[in-house]
């Protein structure tokens, strides 16, 4: 091999090692998970600990539902059979650190279970790795816009006479 083509491969190594550097990540935006409606006790535990597990695969800094968060999420669940097919829908919102809501995500997904009570670990791990994904994604993004404060008031021009008997009906913005 020359040794301008070992210099090739190895520069094409180093850019492949970087790609990951370069994309978005969520790490370091707190979030909470608040709430899992629609699921059984034992259910929404269980997708509580999968929701974890896939946090963790996606680095997002996921915290207790009374610690200080940018974000929180509330989610929901719901099941339905349409031709012998049992489909979970889920939703979740996503809301910002001034209570408004920043993004709903919501999708559904076959499982294998005729209801909620009786989805088991594959199916919740399926539904957590989905719902995680997309909440990373939304989290990158974010990630790179500003943390909003408290707005600031609303400016609005004052009318002012200019002083000269013609001009009076004029106003000078400030």
């Amino acid at each position: 091999m020359t040794l301008a083509r070992l210099g090739t491969i190895a520069l094409t190594m180093a850019l492949g090692a970087c790609q990951g550097t370069f994309s978005a990540s969520p790490e370091g935006i707190p979030v909470a998970l608040e709430s899992i409606d629609g699921a059984p006790a034992p259910i929404r535990t269980a997708l509580a600990e999968e929701l974890a597990t896939a946090a963790t695969d996606r680095k997002v800094d996921l915290v207790g539902a009374s610690a200080e968060a940018r974000y929180r999420v509330r989610g929901y669940l719901s099941t339905a059979t349409e031709d012998g097919e049992t489909k979970v829908a889920y939703v979740w919102d996503v809301f910002d650190s001034q209570k408004r809501r920043a993004k709903r995500l919501e999708g559904s997904s076959p499982v294998p279970a005729a209801s909620m009570s009786s989805l088991d670990k594959q199916a919740l791990a399926k539904l957590a790795q989905d719902s995680m994904g997309e909440i990373a994604e939304f989290l990158s993004a974010a990630k790179s816009e500003p943390q909003a404060t408290a707005e600031a008031p609303i400016q609005t021009a004052e009318a002012q006479p200019t002083g000269t008997p013609d001009e009076e009906n004029q106003v000078a913005m400030q």
